[in-house]
């Protein structure tokens, strides 16, 4: 289906507080009072009291911030999220998500619903959805991307990052290499006319992909690797927040994934199954930066991780299948008829792939 190609300037969201580094999380009550806001509604991740510790709550007192209302977050459920932000008491000035992507999510949700300013604190790098316009919410029965807004505030703690399990850092490393792949599906899906076309969006998104390959070793336990990865997955965030649509960040990658997640016994995380669909989905492409994505899985030790619990051949072969109708008329390289085809011949003889996938 053929767009109407108009185009007007839009106006767009940015967080206002800003702040990456060691030891910042118990400095949040500084950034808050600085900001005016005296009256938190916090909503923590599971077990995310004993990781951050008393400092942070410190931190909050030393400023005479008050928590009015605190909850971990346990499900994700739609109904449950408007509830929740429609019971909190009056004058609070902000909402503060500390943790994961379902703690994130529900808090971000939450302010979206009140029009109140959110703050979000990731404890891990796994995915670009921190600072995206959006959320993964359950909606009867089934997990859907539903329209939120960016955060007023990111504040990452590189001293909490660098205990996270390899896995939470390898996600975040195959939701970023995605870029290349999704790029390149929009500007095809926009070449075709089905997709309108933001030139600052994917610049955005191309930079991103240059912090992370570009200023570094491949340690990914170093300080300078993952304060590489979050500036990374925050700007991924915002590309998306510019074009107004996730296509910046998701193309013919994360389809797979979508499909994967619907398919699979046991889905592996998000980022993972990304990561080797990009490699995938990057072969089919004839991607021009398919050795700098082998480069990265290679050298960062994503490609090892993955061969020590393969993803499972019959499970791809399903994915690759239904991957294109995940979306409607969505072009990626999986809607050419002959992409499936290939797929089989790529998983047959690429050496990276036979690791990946038995």
């Amino acid at each position: 289906m053929r767009l109407n190609q108009t185009y007007t300037n839009k106006q767009i969201d940015i967080p206002y507080l800003l702040k990456i580094g060691e030891g910042k999380l118990a400095k949040i009550g500084k950034y808050l009072s600085d900001k005016e806001f005296g009256n938190i509604a916090l909503f923590l991740g599971e077990g995310m009291e004993e990781l951050i510790g008393d400092a942070f709550f410190a931190g909050l007192k030393a400023f005479s911030i008050k928590t009015v209302f605190k909850e971990t977050v346990t499900g994700i459920d739609l109904e449950s999220v408007a509830h929740t932000a429609f019971s909190l008491p009056a004058g609070v000035d902000a909402v503060i998500g500390i943790g994961g992507g379902k703690a994130l999510d529900f808090a971000k949700y939450a302010a979206y619903l009140l029009k109140l300013p959110y703050v979000a604190v990731p404890t891990v790098m796994s995915n670009d959805g921190f600072c995206s316009p959006s959320v993964s919410l359950t909606v009867s029965g089934k997990r859907k991307s539903v329209k939120s807004g960016i955060p007023f505030g990111v504040v990452i703690d590189l001293n909490v990052i660098k205990n996270t399990p390899d896995v939470f850092l390898y996600s975040g490393i195959g939701d970023m290499v995605s870029k290349i792949t999704a790029l390149r599906d929009w500007k095809e899906a926009f070449r075709k006319g089905t997709e309108r076309f933001n030139d600052f969006a994917s610049l955005m998104a191309y930079n991103s992909l240059d912090i992370l390959f570009l200023k570094h070793s491949f340690d990914i336990r170093s300080s300078e690797f993952q304060r590489s990865l979050a500036n990374s997955l925050l700007i991924s965030g915002l590309a998306m927040e510019i074009a107004g649509s996730s296509r910046p960040a998701s193309g013919s990658e994360h389809l797979i994934s979508h499909a994967l997640d619907s398919i699979s016994a046991k889905p592996k995380p998000h980022g993972v199954q990304v990561g080797m669909a990009t490699y995938l989905c990057a072969l089919l492409q004839n991607n021009e930066n398919l050795a700098d994505v082998a480069s990265v899985l290679k050298n960062t030790g994503f490609l090892a991780f993955v061969a020590q619990d393969p993803f499972d051949r019959r499970e791809i072969e399903q994915a690759l299948k239904s991957a294109p109708s995940v979306k409607t008329d969505y072009y990626t390289v999986l809607s050419e008829t002959d992409s499936f085809d290939r797929a089989l011949s790529f998983l047959n003889t690429d050496n990276l792939l036979k690791q990946m996938v038995k």
